[in-house]
């Protein structure tokens, strides 16, 4: 079965950063595309970031620049590095995976995801 579990959530001042990881399991990152999504209170849930079956690396326009994703395949981690972390980054923060993976990342990036974690809470105080 493929299980998806989201970590590394917390409380951060404005300006600091979080890694948060993406622990999967019953598939291969050779297959699949995993992605982070986020949803902030009461808006609509926003595709953040996707790393293709490929490994090609797609981002949000939003968040261009300040986050960067990464997969550790030895791991069947894939984590995303947040810098400089502003209050409007406050929601929590899924990562999802489909299949197949090589669909554009703007499939993947609103919502064309398969399977999805729980999520971690990403609070950031100004």
């Amino acid at each position: 079965d493929v299980q998806l579990q989201a970590y590394g959530g917390g409380l951060v001042q404005a300006g600091g950063s979080l890694r948060l990881s993406c622990a999967a399991s019953g598939f291969s990152f050779d297959d699949y595309a995993v992605g982070w999504f986020r949803q902030a209170p009461g808006k609509e849930r926003e595709g953040v970031s996707c790393i293709d079956s490929d490994g090609r690396i797609y981002y949000a326009d939003s968040v261009k620049g300040r986050f960067t994703i990464s997969s550790d395949n030895a791991k069947n981690t894939v984590y995303l590095q947040i810098n400089s972390l502003k209050p409007e980054d406050t929601a929590v923060y899924y990562c999802a995976a489909h299949w197949p993976g090589y669909y554009a990342g703007s499939y993947y990036l609103s919502g064309g995801m398969d399977y999805w974690g729980e999520g971690t809470q990403v609070t950031v105080s100004s």
